[in-house]
């Protein structure tokens, strides 16, 4: 696993004023802290994924699918049986603020599964986490449209001399 000072950041942009950074920071047991905030959200809950590819040519559309590297079904952040991409829900505030703070193992920094040049995406409506019987529920967790995304990338570390 990746040593302390593991670090990724992805810079969310996005429909209308849509804005954020999250940080990335692997620990030594191999868990991943996800930590930031994403401004310009409608209240409420949003599907929280990570994405296949790192490339908004096309806006977020085409980050591809979600990251599932051991092809499971969608399903919610704390259970096995899902997509490694599958981060559930964020929830924004009465004034479209989201904090984030997740910790996870299914999205390391390193290793032959890194979400290192992938992308972080935000959807428009809350993720069913499979469990919404929708078609999309089991692939997609029928979230609506991406709204927001960032290109999840190497953060160099911080020199406390500097």
């Amino acid at each position: 696993m990746g040593g302390p000072n593991l670090r990724a950041v992805a810079l969310i942009a996005g429909d209308k004023n849509i804005r954020g950074c999250l940080q990335f920071t692997q620990d030594t047991s191999g868990t991943t802290h996800v930590t930031g905030k994403i401004s310009g959200l409608s209240p409420g809950f949003h599907g929280f994924h990570i994405h296949s590819f790192g490339d908004t040519t096309n806006g977020c559309n085409s980050t591809g699918p979600h990251f599932n590297p051991l092809n499971r079904v969608h399903g919610p952040p704390d259970e096995e049986e899902r997509h490694a991409g599958d981060l559930g829900n964020i929830f924004a505030g009465s004034d479209g603020v989201a904090e984030i703070s997740i910790k996870d193992k299914q999205i390391p920094l390193s290793g032959q599964y890194s979400i290192l040049g992938r992308a972080v995406v935000v959807y428009g409506d809350p993720d069913d986490l499979g469990r919404g019987g929708h078609k999309l529920s089991k692939s997609t967790g029928n979230a609506g449209a991406r709204v927001g995304c960032g290109i999840i990338g190497l953060q160099a570390a911080v020199d406390p001399k500097l």
